[in-house]
This record gives C-alpha cells, sequence and structure tokens, in this order.
C-alpha cells in the first residue's frame, strides 16, 4: 500500500515552508512513521539540493539513498529564479511526469512523502502551467505555510481561494511565528487566519511553527 503524499506551498516565497517541511517530517516520525521529503524544482544552487540538505538536518538524519540518487529532487537549477526561467537559461524542460513518477517511487517506500514546492502557488514551471495546475492535477492535499509579516492576510486569502476553485483538498495550515515582526500584527493576523480557516476549511488543521527542537 503506498504512503500518503501531502504537498507544500507557501503564500510567497521565503515564509518559512522549507523550516515547516522539516519539521512537520520529524514530527511524523517521531509518531513512529516512515516519513521521506521531497523537492519538486529547486533552483540557486548546484549538485544537492539545498533544501532536501535543511530537511535532512532539520529530521536529524543523514543525506538518504534516494537524496543520492536523485529521487529526492529530479530538477536542480543553477540561478536564483522562478522554474520556468531557470529551465530556460539551461535548456532544459522540466517534465512533471518524471516528478510523479519519483514521488509515486518514494510513496511505495514510505508512509509519507512531503512534497515541497517552489516559492507560491501559481509559480510557473513552464510556460503555460503553474505549481496549482500541478496540484490540481495530482490531486495532493496541501499543507500551507504562511506567516505574520505585512501582506500576509490578503496572501493567503488568496491562495485559499484558488484551493476552493480548483476543489484542491487543504490538509492544514501552518502558520509561521518567525522572524516575529511586529508583534500586533502578528497576533492579530494569527487570530483572523485561525478563524477564517474554521469558518471555510473547517476539516483542516490550524499549527503554529514557532520553535526548533
Amino acid at each position: 500500500m503506498a504512503g500518503q503524499i501531502l504537498f507544500v506551498s507557501g503564500i510567497d516565497t521565503d515564509v518559512g515552508k522549507t523550516i515547516a517541511t522539516g519539521i512537520y517530517a520529524k514530527q511524523l516520525m517521531a509518531q513512529g512513521f516512515k516519513v521521506i521529503t521531497q523537492k519538486m524544482v529547486q533552483t540557486g544552487c548546484k549538485g544537492m539540493a539545498e533544501d532536501i540538505v535543511q530537511h535532512r538536518k532539520i529530521m536529524q538524519i543523514d543525506l538518504t539513498e534516494e537524496d543520492h540518487q536523485g529521487l529526492t529532487c529530479p530538477y536542480v537549477f543553477s540561478y536564483p529564479c522562478s522554474p520556468h526561467l531557470a529551465a530556460r537559461l539551461e535548456n532544459r524542460q522540466i517534465s512533471t511526469a518524471l516528478i510523479q513518477q519519483k514521488t509515486t517511487e518514494l510513496a511505495q517506500k514510505y508512509d509519507y512523502v512531503l512534497l515541497e514546492g517552489a516559492g507560491g502557488l501559481c509559480v510557473p514551471y513552464d510556460e503555460q502551467y503553474t505549481t496549482l495546475d500541478y496540484l490540481k492535477d495530482c490531486g495532493y492535499p496541501l499543507i500551507l505555510v504562511t506567516s505574520g509579516k505585512l501582506g500576509s492576510i490578503n496572501h493567503t486569502l488568496l491562495s485559499l481561494a484558488a484551493c476552493k476553485q480548483n476543489g484542491i483538498p487543504l490538509h492544514s495550515l501552518i502558520y509561521n511565528r518567525y522572524p516575529l515582526g511586529d508583534e500586533i500584527i502578528n497576533r492579530e493576523t494569527e487570530r483572523y487566519l485561525q478563524q477564517y480557516l474554521a469558518e471555510h476549511f473547517p476539516d483542516a488543521q490550524f499549527e503554529i511553527l514557532s520553535i526548533i527542537d
């Protein structure tokens, strides 16, 4: 029986989804599950995907055999930009069929596969399609990472509206408290989003990301 695949995205870039992915994986491991993380596309580095390395550090495990085989990140591009541009600069194309194949292979061996996207939901991986399209096609439940920085309410509600419009099941909303920023805005954003989630996505979980053990 294949393991569960959860897709991790954020409301924007640098919102903390890599940290959230690693922490969530570690929490599942502590519950006795066999867990692996995967990165859909990594830009801005060479060789081993740096987000995968960060996941393993948080999970407190060594790089896996699947990491060294390239299963956990099929595409690594050197230029730090959107996947569609990074691929074009290297005269390469991103095959979602290949990504899905690697995810399926991992799901045969693990109880959970946490698949982290690049940037937000509408980041393009080619001239026609975005991460949102890929997620819609695959039907993976979504873990959406947000924060208390100014503008997060707008970005979060737009992302949630896109999920509802495209029939994407929301597994959970992870609220990243760091960096703290304006404490008044942080507290109110957390309160508002928790209330919004309870009203509009009652089956989804609201979780707080505050400390790395």
